[in-house]
């Protein structure tokens, strides 16, 4: 039997099947209708092998609500004229959002997703320009090129790492950070982060798999968002996982019990378990 997940590229098919799913609800809090042709039978069947997977949707349902929240809000008010995408996978937000048709939309990933991703959208058309960008984010002289080339053609850019940082380590999510930075016009940088208790808690759940396929969980900063002001960002807003969780009406099991030890706990407990995981609007400090 094949491995639940064979490579990195395989997380974007498992992503792409909770955007389906969560398509397909008649409350649906958006609606994809490319994901499932997307994930397709790979996804179906990552989703199948990987324990306890399905009932997860709730949590990535929530981070691609979030990081829509704080993306549409952020095209006004930073004036934005491109947007780079790093590791972008199969995502289909220029193909979804009520973007502006003058936003230029990069997407940056590795040579295989891309390929792929291209002939599932063949009859698809975005809502604004997108450019393909196939560049392993590793290679820090390419990526450093590519940001000097973005950085000079735009004014303000807003950078999405959705999904990427936690498979770095601390290392190198700070070099990536630094080479953000020294591009003037990257205004803002949109982010999801966990905690040391999140990363601990799927470690145990999918570490395993992940590491197999050669996609080791690594990034849990105990500062949270402040591991990046030293690199030059500030964080402008954090929207808690938990707490946009209840919002929305996409609860993770058994929330209400979760909700009751929280009415009893300290001040310290509760910020504590605010920030146990979250997506991050980081501005240029």
């Amino acid at each position: 039997m094949a491995a639940p997940v064979e490579n990195i590229s395989d997380t974007a098919r498992w992503v792409a099947v909770y955007r389906a799913m969560e398509t397909e609800r008649p409350d649906a809090h958006f609606r994809d209708p490319h994901a499932r042709e997307l994930a397709g039978e790979r996804g179906e069947q990552i989703l199948r092998s990987m324990r306890g997977a399905r009932g997860q949707a709730w949590a990535f349902v929530v981070r691609t609500c979030s990081i829509d929240d704080l993306l549409l809000r952020a095209v006004p008010r930073l004036g934005l004229d491109a947007v780079v995408n790093l590791a972008a996978g199969l995502d289909t937000r220029p193909y979804r959002l009520p973007l502006p048709e003058t936003l230029k939309w990069i997407e940056v990933d590795l040579p295989g997703i891309l390929s792929y991703k291209a002939q599932r959208l063949a009859g698809a058309r975005p809502v604004c320009p997108v450019e393909s960008v196939a560049l392993d984010l590793a290679d820090v002289g390419a990526r450093r090129e590519l940001f000097r080339r973005v950085g000079a053609a735009g004014k303000n850019v807003l950078v999405i790492s959705e999904g990427l940082l936690v498979y770095l380590t601390p290392e190198q999510v700070g070099s990536l950070a630094a080479d953000l930075h020294a591009e003037a016009s990257f205004r803002g940088w949109i982010l999801d982060i966990a905690s040391p208790d999140l990363l601990k808690l799927l470690q145990r759940r999918y570490g395993k798999d992940l590491a197999n396929a050669g996609a080791p969980l690594k990034f849990g900063p105990a500062e949270g968002t402040e591991f990046f002001r030293p690199h030059g960002w500030k964080t402008v807003e954090f929207l808690s996982t938990l707490e946009q969780a209840q919002r929305l009406g996409r609860e993770m099991p058994m929330a209400w019990l979760f909700r009751l030890f929280l009415r009893f706990a300290s001040e310290e407990k509760r910020e504590k378990y605010r920030r146990f995981g979250g997506v991050a609007l980081l501005e240029r400090a």
